[in-house]
């Protein structure tokens, strides 16, 4: 690709798709001013004459007017012709990087490098080019994480990434969760929404206070389960202490040994008795349920 397009500051419209351009991109694409500054848009209706002695020879009016292929399909521009800035450099050759001094391009609403041998990273402040439509970068060698900056651009209505080596998580925004699948796919390591790929902790970060939620039930659970645990081990410790600490001093003093069972045998016929006067009462019937009770 000629350097010396880089010297034609008025251009606006570069295309240069299905050759066989080879090498690497310039670098001085920033010294196309057209691109680069806002310029008021161009005449549409021109006036060319000669004039020579007072006597026009030669007049003719033309409106500005061009066939531009855009998203895919071909348009004819007249009257806005004037605002379209494109560079189209898809289906050639080219390798190397993407030139820095891309960024430098602010008034660019197309670029279209796809179908290229580039390598290297996105540029990462790509974001700069604030009124870019229309980018396409697929079917390279492109690799690394897609810039945050990306998400910055609020104008941006296509957008192709596919079939690179692209890395990481897919940046989110208002306007680029509009993208489907078909805008990422081909990219082995690309992972987030839109693609079915799951980033590795993703649910953690999708939703951090159902997050918060889980843990604090976790932690609620192995609190109450500790508990249990006491109480249990609490309660045997006291059955325990308890048991041998009353068999134990039976066994070692005769004379209280003694005096226990005694009132046992006591209790026994105590309780005994009183069963035996309830159940007469019970039974007894007519004039000798008196006697009856008195006898028992």
């Amino acid at each position: 690709m000629p350097s010396h397009l880089c010297h034609l500051a008025h251009l606006q419209l570069l295309n240069l798709a299905l050759n066989q351009i080879s090498r690497s991109i310039p670098k001085f694409l920033n010294n196309i001013t057209a691109l680069t500054q806002k310029l008021s848009s161009s005449t549409t209706i021109t006036h060319v004459y000669i004039e020579i002695l007072g006597m026009t020879l030669y007049s003719i009016i033309y409106d500005d007017q061009a066939l531009w292929t855009w998203k895919g399909s071909e348009h004819e521009y007249k009257n806005i012709l004037g605002l379209l800035k494109s560079i189209d450099l898809s289906s050639n050759k080219l390798t190397g990087t993407i030139p820095q001094e891309i960024i430098e391009l602010v008034e660019l609403i197309s670029l279209n490098l796809s179908r290229n041998h580039l390598f290297g990273q996105i540029v990462s402040n790509i974001g700069a080019l604030q009124f870019l439509d229309f980018l396409d970068l697929s079917k390279n060698q492109l690799s690394g994480r897609i810039p945050f900056s990306l998400s910055h651009i609020d104008r941006l209505s296509v957008l192709d990434l596919s079939n690179n080596n692209l890395s990481g998580k897919i940046p989110t925004s208002p306007q680029l969760d509009t993208f489907n699948a078909s805008s990422y796919e081909g990219n082995p390591n690309l992972c987030g929404a839109p693609l079915p790929k799951k980033c590795l902790g993703e649910g953690i970060a999708q939703n951090p206070a159902m997050n918060r939620r889980r843990e604090h039930a976790s932690m609620q659970d192995k609190k109450e389960g500790f508990i249990s645990l006491e109480f249990y081990v609490s309660l045997a410790l006291r059955f325990i202490a308890g048991f041998w600490g009353f068999v134990g001093t039976l066994l070692l003093n005769m004379s209280l040994r003694v005096a226990y069972f005694r009132f046992l045998n006591n209790f026994k016929d105590r309780f005994y008795v009183a069963i035996e006067v309830n159940m007469a009462r019970f039974h007894c019937v007519g004039p000798l349920c008196f006697h009856c009770v008195k006898v028992v």
